[in-house]
């Protein structure tokens, strides 16, 4: 069945959503299409001719409408973790945690951003890689290539939420500026749950960076060997 397009703000679609089992729960995934020249990064297919903008995701578990302190993760993409299984950062974990804390809460959504590398994309990240195998921390090789330490965006996260009709979230993160950044731009942050994931070997230089350099909320670290 089609279902007609959506538009919630000029820089973004509602385009599809159906229901995908996961070893966590059954979730509706819902697809929105960033359309402004801002937002969406336009790519021109060769062999279609067709024009593809950047989709972002929503994972919702439950009805959430007009629901307050929803369980919410606002997640942004790691190729090399998620699809990769790199061991250098803990997104991959942080998503698996995410998604099971809310099948256990009985609601919430995972908000899943296109925006790799903090933002700064694939290729200027694993250029930001190459410079920490020499021994800078994240942030410093951030800034040696001349990029902010943080280029994330969050209009789209509070402009689906506002199409789920959620009043309130309490935000799956260890991030304090990622809630300000929300409510910043009106999101109702009731509450914070953390989402903190054992350093590894490969993972403990970059999480002690998060924690004393980012201001992240992390404990003091504890590594453990992956099997």
């Amino acid at each position: 069945m089609h279902v007609p397009q959506r538009v919630i703000r000029p820089q973004l679609e509602w385009v599809a959503t159906s229901n995908v089992p996961t070893r966590h729960g059954l979730f509706s995934m819902n697809v929105f299409r960033a359309s402004s020249a801002h937002d969406a990064a336009h790519i021109s297919s060769e062999t279609s001719g067709v024009e593809l903008a950047v989709e972002h995701i929503a994972m919702v578990y439950g009805d959430l409408r007009d629901k307050i302190a929803v369980p919410v993760r606002v997640h942004s993409e790691c190729i090399t973790s998620e699809v990769f299984s790199s061991l250098k950062c803990d997104c991959k974990e942080q998503l698996d945690n995410a998604l099971a804390t809310i099948v256990r809460l009985a609601g919430g959504m995972v908000i899943y951003l296109r925006q790799e590398g903090r933002g700064i994309g694939l290729g200027n990240k694993i250029r930001a890689y190459a410079l920490q195998e020499q021994g800078h921390d994240t942030v410093d090789a951030n800034r040696m290539l001349g990029l902010p330490d943080d280029a994330r965006r969050y209009e789209i996260a509070r402009d689906m939420l506002r199409y789920f009709g959620v009043r309130s979230i309490r935000l799956m993160t260890n991030n304090p500026e990622k809630i300000s950044a929300l409510e910043n731009l009106g999101v109702e942050v009731t509450g914070r749950i953390p989402l903190v994931v054992s350093a590894n070997v490969h993972s403990r230089a970059y999480l002690e960076t998060k924690r004393s350099r980012m201001a992240h909320e992390l404990p003091q670290l504890i590594e453990h060997q992956p099997d």
